[in-house]
């Protein structure tokens, strides 16, 4: 049987389409669905395996980017998604979906706490709204979505992406949990880069945490803007150097791991 992941969209989402070609390429039953479906029952989060909170600006960023879904979801879906958590089903959000996530609370779960806020999500260093390709290198982490990634090649584009969690106890917890999934770096590998390779300025260049148990995950690049080879902005460079293309783009594997994730679960 297929993995059946539910796409969320409404209300300003918008890469809620690539979200699901992009399951779709790894293999899984994707479906979009509105949140007022959701909320009226048409659709019961029950029915999935993975949920996935795509990028976008969501209620216009008012308030905060992210903000407004959360309370939506917070009032309407709680109980629902608590237990869709509880039965031990993936959650994914990129970009708006992270901010989401984290102002919702329901990363990085800490202590089995899927309610509280505990990081943020704030406005870029820069002020304004960065829209680039960033290296990403992965850590030693429990995070599902990214096992066998080294490093990533990604972009991002938002306004408000800088992580800052809510004190120094909760960034050395996430260390020691191995929740901190992925840091930015520049194009040799180098550790807490400056602007542009850390581009909005997080705390200790993180761009990626995952909960607890590596089945919820956040991260602020977009993965499924690189599914294909020629996505990547340098690719007739990369052709030019090795006299061929790699088969993916480098964002795949985050939805082929899911999906492997749950076939051999």
């Amino acid at each position: 049987m297929k993995a059946k992941v539910l796409i969320l969209y409404g209300y300003g989402i918008n890469c809620d389409n690539e979200m699901q070609y992009a399951f779709e390429l790894a293999g899984a039953d994707a479906e979009r669905v509105h949140i007022n479906q959701l909320i009226t029952n048409e659709r019961n989060l029950k029915d999935y395996h993975i949920l996935a909170l795509p990028g976008g600006f969501s209620f216009g960023d008012d308030i905060g980017a992210g903000k407004v879904l959360a309370t939506k979801f917070k009032y309407n879906l709680q109980e629902p998604l608590q237990q869709f958590i509880a039965a031990g089903k993936l959650v994914i959000g990129i970009c708006n979906g992270f901010q989401v996530m984290v102002k919702l609370g329901i990363l990085p779960g800490m202590d089995d706490d899927y309610r509280s806020q505990q990081v943020t999500l704030t406005f870029n260093e820069s002020g304004r709204f960065e829209d680039r390709w960033v290296y990403l290198d992965m850590l030693p982490s429990k995070c599902v979505f990214t096992q066998g990634i080294e490093r990533i090649y990604l972009p991002v584009r938002h306004g408000e992406g800088k992580f800052i969690p809510r004190d120094d106890g909760v960034l050395q917890k996430l260390y020691k949990n191995r929740q901190v999934v992925a840091k930015y770096v520049d194009p040799a590998g180098n550790q807490n880069p400056p602007f542009p390779w850390n581009p909005n300025g997080s705390v200790d260049s993180i761009a990626a945490i995952c909960d607890g148990t590596g089945r919820i995950f956040g991260m602020m690049p977009h993965p499924e803007a690189h599914l294909f080879p020629t996505n990547n902005p340098s690719w007739t460079r990369v052709k030019a150097t090795n006299n061929s293309l790699p088969q993916d783009g480098m964002g795949l594997q985050v939805f082929k791991n899911a999906v492997k994730y749950l076939k051999n679960s």
